[in-house]
């Protein structure tokens, strides 16, 4: 007997008939664990780094951009097959859900191969384009070097993540990725500071975190503890498979790639004010990241609910679950907000003890407080848009930060207000987009 069909029809009662706050709470709390430990892993990285010298620490804002291509193509078949595989779990149509899974992971490891080899190649003219100085270039080699090889089970870790969260059980997903981020920091210290192997050092623990979690993640699959089963034998062969999967994912890739886009920007503009420009932004870049991170994880805990009622044609539950996710996201996020204000140049003197960063850093870290809490609105109609398979208008909501606002700020401001321009950027997209999003969730709101 196959216990995923009582499994199944138990999810399904679950999900489409329990408490909307308790459900999304029970779904997001180990969701935004797991994205916590993955931003603290970061953040390690960085703070064990930092402790070579800024141009080390301007190393690892520099191969951030490469981290976020990489898990750009995850988030890409992860996110696209998650959103598809609750819908068709609402319908209770779970062949086709192992086909969909089962397609995208396979794709997943495809997509990591080849750019861990295109990345060995040509890994010096990438760290050059993507804005390293000649004092930052050595380092940031050094770091990219491991992290290119980590591709294939950072882009397959992804997509498990999200079928697994696409099912209702993201606790399994929560146990992966904090026992990588755990690892990670552990390992941190004893490969740069104990092995003496500096940057790479770093990225060497990351590449051992990040394949320990990938077996983590698939030996879930391997022993059956999932509704969706993962196989050679339900890869598909048909065109629409694919497409569904990358239009549906589409949003994610444009939110992800635009950011990686974005950061390299980011980095070229700093750069012009040297390497103490370039690790302050990074810094406040993995701080900002770390607390939305946290209503990214909310939202993750959304999007099964809002797929699977959507899926069953529930439409008041995923009003009514919009609207929570949304309120505990802003709530969250404000607290957050003031205490980053307040003690801005600490955070930053923490990672960092150098006057020249410290001030870059607090004023960017201030300026991008005040517009945090918009987060909240930006990322839960986004999400609500995906999850119900809207995806025109999720594509656009997804551009719009990272790219349609951030880009032409970046581009234009540092020219007008000097090294200030670049540290209001962020802020200004975040407000743009708030803006940007208040007529998409009224459209859905009276549609639906």
């Amino acid at each position: 007997m196959d216990i995923s069909v009582p499994n199944q029809q138990q999810q399904f009662i679950k999900m489409t008939e329990h408490s909307i706050p308790k459900l999304i709470l029970s779904l997001s709390i180990p969701t935004v664990v797991s994205m916590l430990s993955t931003s603290i892993y970061n953040m390690a990285d960085t703070f064990f780094v930092s402790k070579l010298g800024t141009s080390a620490t301007a190393a690892v804002g520099i191969v951030f951009s490469i981290m976020a291509i990489i898990q750009a193509i995850g988030f890409t078949l992860g996110m696209g097959a998650g959103s598809i595989i609750s819908r068709l779990l609402g319908q209770q149509d779970r062949d086709s859900a192992c086909i969909t899974a089962s397609t995208a992971f396979f794709s997943a490891i495809g997509a990591g191969v080849v750019i861990a080899i295109g990345g060995q190649i040509w890994i010096e003219p990438l760290m050059q384009l993507l804005g390293a100085t000649d004092t930052v270039l050595p380092y940031a080699t050094s770091y990219a070097t491991y992290i290119f090889w980590g591709a294939p089970f950072i882009c397959a870790s992804f997509v498990m993540n999200n079928i697994l969260r696409s099912e209702g059980k993201a606790a399994f997903s929560m146990i992966a990725l904090t026992s990588g981020g755990v690892i990670n920091i552990l390992l941190d210290p004893f490969f740069i500071f104990v092995l003496d192997l500096g940057t790479a050092g770093a990225a060497i623990a990351t590449l051992i975190s990040q394949f320990i979690g990938f077996c983590i993640f698939i030996q879930f699959f391997l022993r059956k503890k999932s509704i969706v089963h993962l196989s050679y034998k339900y890869i598909s062969p048909r065109f629409r498979v694919y497409r569904s999967i990358l239009s549906n994912g589409f949003p994610s890739l444009c939110r992800q790639g635009l950011a990686s886009i974005s950061t390299v920007l980011l980095n070229v503009q700093a750069a012009a004010f040297g390497d103490a420009a370039i690790a302050g932004m990074s810094i406040v870049t993995r701080i900002v990241m770390m607390v939305a991170s946290v209503m990214i994880g909310v939202g993750q805990g959304f999007t099964p609910v809002a797929g699977y009622n959507y899926g069953a044609k529930n439409y008041k539950r995923v009003r009514k679950a919009y609207w929570f996710t949304m309120f505990l996201g802003f709530c969250f996020l404000s607290v957050s907000a003031i205490t980053l204000y307040i003690f801005a140049p600490q955070l930053i003197a923490f990672f960092r003890d150098d006057l020249a960063v410290i001030t870059t850093g607090t004023r960017a870290l201030r300026f991008q407080a005040i517009t945090l809490p918009l987060h909240a609105i930006i990322v839960s109609t986004n999400m609500l848009m995906q999850s119900t398979g809207k995806i025109k208008q999720a594509t656009f909501l997804a551009c719009n930060r990272q790219g349609v606002f951030l880009l032409p700020l970046l581009a234009i401001l540092p020219s007008l207000l000097g090294l200030t321009g670049v540290e209001i950027a962020q802020a200004g997209a975040d407000f743009f987009s708030c803006l940007m999003a208040i007529p998409y969730i009224i459209w859905f709101m009276k549609r639906w």
